[in-house]
């Protein structure tokens, strides 16, 4: 489809229900449902090593290895690192035109357990360093072939595979519906929380997916901030720190020898500093109640090892009072060259803004700063609390009813943050009632897997040639699932 000549649809302002409805009715001449199930590559379609050393080019040199060695474990991690491959592919297949904005990045290990500043625990999606607005199907269609690669890694049947796929668009689809008869704050109210998945897993699970469920919410509320203290600081000459695991933790004193620490300091004093005015006026001020003892670098995830990212260790009343930061940098979204350039000058506040918008709650000290880099290069970053009750899943574990179940919640999940942002009446219309559009985009999933398997299979020969350098120290699980994201 040409996207130059095919403008989004958008309601009229203030338009009726009825007419939005009969907007995404009227959709499906642009982008028929079942037109959805068709990915064919481009001939033109660039060689995916190339995407991936020319954003290790932008990169921390010495952590691209990591990176490359994550991605080279399971075609999962690679899926996890390839956003940039997939939202080029996304960009030449049909879409209905109607926008919404985007997680960019909504696999299935992005949807986790979180705290609310009000101290309940929520399961939201998490990644918003790809953030956009754009084709709503394009989420839909990155969080169900995430289902089907995780399925694959289990040995799931075909058979298996769709079933979990379909309810996963389904229950997508009948959100949306339901999304759309509501009011416009209760749309903004709705939220998943922790009672509400303790009664799905009643309901769908067996006692040992239950049992399951319940310790994920538990081990959720110990890891919060005294947690990851306890495992990242250590007392050494007299004074608090970050403890030292190379490559994965650096204090930034290592990484600027010769340089006197209180300069160090000074110059995340200022990032802080400036951070803070992204906060409101009450959060601001509990943020200036805490003073910065230590920073390290610190590799995260998947796809954003070798971008900057630092942990930033304050401390409040006494050493027993530890608040740790992450202050990530953020770049261009990589569907900003296929959807349109962010509105927001500075990157860090696409994140945020991206993420408030989408989020049903959002962390207490999520902001944004532009500063400099210790390389001397003005960088746009985001930043939000290390780790506040996280949870996250663990799909190597799971049976076929019970990825089903995950990836239901995931689906409404999903609908629930594109309806706070785009037309949710119209996507409604679209999708209709019928499960034409389910079963598309199973079949779209199980073929772009293929596509990823094909890449996965181009990375791994490119680091048994020695084209690209891989780092064996970087290891992870037996499908690379389990590990948290930045």
């Amino acid at each position: 489809m040409d996207r130059e000549t095919a403008a989004p649809l958008r309601a009229a302002p203030h338009a009726t229900p009825a007419e939005r409805a009969a907007l995404g009715r009227a959709a499906r001449r642009r982008a028929p449902r079942s037109s959805h199930a068709d990915f064919t590559p481009s001939p033109h379609r660039t060689d995916p090593l190339a995407v991936l050393e020319a954003q290790s080019a932008e990169r921390v040199p010495e952590l691209v290895p990591i990176r490359y060695a994550r991605m080279s474990e399971s075609p999962f991690r690679f899926y996890r690192g390839a956003a940039a491959l997939m939202a080029a592919d996304l960009a030449g297949t049909p879409d209905s035109g109607i926008r919404a904005q985007l997680c960019g990045d909504a696999h299935l290990l992005n949807f986790r357990l979180l705290a609310s500043p009000e101290r309940n625990l929520l399961f939201d999606i998490n990644d918003f360093d790809e953030t956009l607005p754009g084709p709503w199907e394009w989420d839909v269609k990155r969080l169900a072939t995430s289902l089907v690669i995780a399925a694959r890694a289990n040995g799931f049947t075909d058979r298996e595979r769709s079933g979990i796929v379909r309810a996963s668009v389904r229950s997508y689809r009948e959100s949306m519906a339901r999304y759309a008869g509501m009011r416009n704050m209760d749309v903004w109210y709705a939220r998943t929380d922790a009672e509400r998945l303790r009664t799905l897993a009643a309901q769908e699970l067996g006692g040992r997916g239950r049992r399951n469920v319940g310790r994920a919410l538990d081990k959720a509320r110990s890891r919060d901030s005294l947690q990851a203290f306890g495992k990242l600081a250590e007392v050494a000459g007299g004074r608090l720190r970050i403890a030292a695991d190379p490559p994965m933790v650096v204090p930034l004193t290592e990484l600027m020898p010769g340089v006197e620490p209180e300069a160090v300091y000074r110059r995340f004093g200022t990032l802080v500093a400036g951070y803070g005015r992204s906060l409101t006026s009450d959060r601001r001020s509990l943020l200036e109640d805490f003073a910065l003892v230590d920073v390290a670098r610190k590799v995260v995830g998947v796809g954003s090892v070798g971008t900057r990212c630092w942990i930033i260790l304050l401390l409040g009343r006494d050493d027993g009072d530890p608040l740790l930061l992450q202050a990530k940098e953020a770049g261009p979204s990589v569907l900003a060259e296929h959807t349109g350039a962010s509105r927001y000058a500075n990157q860090g506040e696409r994140v945020v803004a991206g993420q408030r918008l989408m989020q049903a709650s959002s962390d207490l000290f999520l902001g944004w700063e532009r500063a400099d880099g210790i390389d001397g290069r003005i960088r746009d970053f985001y930043v939000r609390q290390l780790r506040d009750w996280k949870g996250i899943a663990e799909p190597e574990s799971m049976a076929p009813k019970g990825m089903r179940v995950f990836g239901e919640v995931c689906g409404s999940t999903l609908a629930r943050a594109h309806a706070r942002s785009g037309d949710r009446i119209a996507i409604a219309g679209y999708l209709g009632r019928k499960d034409v559009f389910d079963r598309a985009i199973a079949a779209f999933a199980e073929a772009y897997a293929d596509r990823n398997e094909r890449d996965h299979r181009a990375l791994v020969d490119a680091v048994a040639s020695g084209r690209l350098p891989a780092d064996p120290s970087a290891g992870g699980g037996a499908h690379g699932l389990p590990e948290p994201g930045g």
